[in-house]
Formats: structure tokens, sequence, C-alpha cells
């Protein structure tokens, strides 16, 4: 299982909408507002098998208000 978290900005007013979108995708086990370059941070987990960039850009940059994304791998949790 591959844990990685991913930074989203959005386009302006639209950080509810994408944040309510990625919700009902259900493709995140955890979504928070965050303050700075970046206005939402999620988090995914994903079978070994599967790609993390073609995750990402197939279900995530798609979104629409989606202006970047910035993905953090991971490797150990503590």
């Amino acid at each position: 299982m591959q844990t990685f978290f991913v930074q989203i900005k959005c386009k302006l007013g639209k950080t509810y909408e994408v944040a309510t979108a990625l919700a009902d995708a259900e493709i995140a086990s955890e979504i928070y507002s965050t303050a700075g370059h970046y206005d939402i941070l999620a988090k995914f987990h994903l079978d070994d098998a599967h790609d993390i960039g073609h995750f990402v850009g197939e279900k995530v940059q798609t979104l629409p208000g989606i202006q970047d994304t910035l993905t953090v791998i991971t490797f150990k949790a503590f």
C-alpha cells in the first residue's frame, strides 16, 4: 500500500467546490483546508500495483476548479 499526500491550489473562490468534489469522488482518505501556497491537503492510499502519477493526473487534477497540485510521496509512518 502506498500512502501519499496531494497539496491542491484552487482557482479563486473554488476551494469548497473542489473539496466537495474530492469528497464525493471518495478517493481521498482525509481532506483538509490549509493556509499558504495551497488551499487543500488530501491524503491518499493506493495499492502498490497502481501508478501514483497516473492516479493524480487522471483522478485528482481533472476535478474542476483545480489550478495546481504538489504530490508528496511518503515512505514510512512512525
